[in-house]
């Protein structure tokens, strides 16, 4: 596919990802909104989505319970700011890791397509620049990538369909 992930920091408190993927934006946004697609390609290799629940409205919930290797468990959860199907959603997301004082970021997910290639662009905006360093220290931009190559792997449209 030749698509790789691009992460970097922009001003103080926020990370942006950006991706290309090999078909049309409906199908990235219905892998990144439905449980039964989402489970297939969120997280790192080495992971399983043990829990995966999407309430698709503005003030519905998403929330991913991960288990690693070795049974360590990690929850994201958010609660929907805004929903245009299918170029945009914006959710106040949080980790259970963090402290709840700090640990709330936005996150907004945008889709173009150009061609049958969607760009998805992700912008985090943490409440601190020590939250969003540390979550860059994670090891977040190889567990994002890797989740983003099995996403790239569901939605891909063979050549000439």
């Amino acid at each position: 596919m030749g698509r790789t992930l691009s992460v970097v920091r922009s001003g103080d408190l926020e990370i942006v990802m950006t991706r290309s993927f090999d078909a049309p934006r409906a199908l990235v946004f219905d892998a990144w909104t439905k449980p039964e697609l989402a489970r297939r390609w969120f997280g790192p290799h080495g992971c399983e989505v043990v829990e995966c629940e999407i309430d698709l409205r503005v003030g519905g919930r998403w929330r991913y319970r991960l288990r690693h290797g070795g049974g360590v468990e990690m929850l994201l959860q958010g609660v929907y700011q805004e929903i245009r199907r299918p170029e945009r959603l914006v959710s106040l997301e949080t980790n259970e890791d963090c402290d709840a004082s700090e640990g709330q970021a936005l996150g907004t997910v945008t889709l173009a397509e150009d061609a049958g290639v969607t760009t998805l662009t992700q912008v985090v905006r943490y409440s601190s620049s020590r939250i969003r360093d540390a979550v860059l220290e994670s090891g977040m931009e190889r567990g994002v990538g890797e989740g983003f190559d099995k996403l790239a792997e569901i939605v891909a449209v063979p050549a000439g369909v």
